[in-house]
C-alpha cells in the first residue's frame, strides 16, 4: 500500500528550481482509497489520513510571501521608520499606523466565511454590484502604544480627501484626548493607495488638516511592495476581519456593532465612526498646489520620496 500510495503522490518546487521539493496532491483521501483499490492493494480513507498526517501532508493555503518587486532603499527605509518609532516614543508624541481595508458592500451580498448559527443567513444566489445598498470603505487607524484601533467608515469613494477627513476627525475626537501634550504626530503609510507617496494631491489635502489641528504632521511610507509590514496589517485589520467573517453587511448598524468587537485578550479595543460625506473623483493637482507643496513642505534629507513633514500654515 505504501508503495502505491508515494506513487500516486506527486512533487514540485515552491516556484523557484532551486526551491525544496514540495510533496502534494489534489486527490481527496476517498479518491486514493478508489486508487489504491484498482492498484490491488485496498486501505480505508481512515488509514490514508493518518499515513498523510504523519508525512505533514496537510491542507494549507498558498502562502502570500513573495513580493511583487523589491526597492533598493528597502532596508535603509525600514532602519529610519525603526528609529522615528523610537524617537516619537521616547518623547511620547503619537505614532500611528493607518490603511485602507479592502472595499465591501452593504447589503444581502454573500460574504465568505462561517459562523455558528440556528440556521444559515439569506443572501442573494448572486453578488451583483447594482444589488448592493451601497459600499462600505474602511479606513483605520492604528495606535500601537495604546494597542486601540480605530475605523471610519466611509459611503462613497476612497479619495485623498476621505483619507485626511478620517485622519482629521479621528485626531479631534480621539487623539488629542489622549495625547494633550503632543506637539507632533507620525503617520505609517504604505506606498499606494488614497495615501500615495508620489502624489501632491495627498500631500496638499494633509495639508489642509495640519492646518486645522495646528500640528506638524511627519510622515513615513513603507515602501513598494512592503505594505505587510505596515503595523495596522498585522495588529489591527485581522482581528476586524474575524468579527466580521461570515456575517452579511445587511445594515450600516450591523456592520458597525460587528467592528467595535473587534478586540483580544492583549488588550485591542476599537472605535467606528461613519463618515457620510460623498467625495468626488477625478481631481488632480493643479500647479498653484504643487508650488505650495514645495514651500510648505519639508522633505527628509534621507529618501525625500517617503519621508516628509507637512507644517501648519499660520493664518488657516
Amino acid at each position: 500500500m505504501e508503495s502505491n500510495l508515494e506513487h500516486l503522490i506527486e512533487t514540485r518546487t515552491a516556484g523557484d528550481p532551486d526551491d525544496e521539493q514540495i510533496v502534494f496532491t489534489d486527490l481527496t483521501p476517498t479518491r486514493l482509497e478508489q486508487e489504491l483499490a484498482a492498484l490491488q492493494t485496498p486501505a480505508g480513507d481512515d488509514l490514508i489520513r493518518r499515513w498523510m498526517d504523519e508525512r505533514g501532508l496537510r491542507l494549507r493555503k498558498i502562502r502570500k510571501v513573495l513580493a511583487g518587486g523589491q526597492s533598493p532603499d528597502r532596508d535603509a527605509q525600514f532602519q529610519n521608520i525603526a528609529a522615528l518609532i523610537s524617537a516619537f516614543e521616547a518623547n511620547e508624541n503619537p505614532y500611528f499606523s493607518v490603511d485602507t481595508k479592502a472595499k465591501e458592500f452593504l447589503g444581502r451580498l454573500f460574504r465568505k466565511g462561517r459562523v455558528r448559527c440556528s440556521r444559515a443567513f439569506d443572501a442573494f444566489d448572486h453578488d451583483f454590484p447594482s444589488w448592493a445598498d451601497g459600499v462600505l470603505i474602511p479606513h483605520g487607524i492604528y495606535d500601537p502604544v495604546r494597542n486601540c484601533g480605530h475605523v471610519n467608515l466611509g459611503l462613497s469613494h476612497d479619495t485623498t480627501e476621505f483619507a485626511c477627513d478620517s485622519l482629521r476627525w479621528y485626531w479631534n475626537r480621539i487623539g488629542k484626548q489622549c495625547y494633550p501634550n503632543a506637539e507632533t504626530m507620525l503617520l505609517l503609510l504604505d506606498c499606494g493607495g488614497s495615501n500615495a507617496a508620489h502624489t501632491y494631491l495627498f500631500k496638499h489635502d494633509l495639508q489642509a488638516v495640519a492646518d486645522n489641528i495646528g500640528m506638524r504632521i511627519q510622515v513615513a511610507h513603507y515602501p513598494s511592495y512592503c505594505s505587510k509590514y505596515n503595523l495596522i496589517e498585522r495588529r489591527f485589520f485581522p482581528h476586524l476581519s474575524r468579527v466580521c467573517t461570515g456575517m452579511l453587511f445587511d445594515t450600516l448598524e450591523t456592520v458597525t456593532g460587528l467592528m467595535r468587537k473587534a478586540s483580544t485578550s492583549t488588550g485591542l479595543r476599537t472605535t467606528v465612526n461613519v463618515i457620510r460625506r460623498l467625495y468626488e473623483t477625478g481631481r488632480n493637482a493643479t500647479e498653484p498646489m504643487k508650488e505650495q507643496i514645495r514651500s510648505t513642505v519639508e522633505f527628509a534629507e534621507l529618501l525625500p520620496k517617503w519621508n516628509y513633514t507637512v507644517i501648519p500654515q499660520s493664518g488657516q
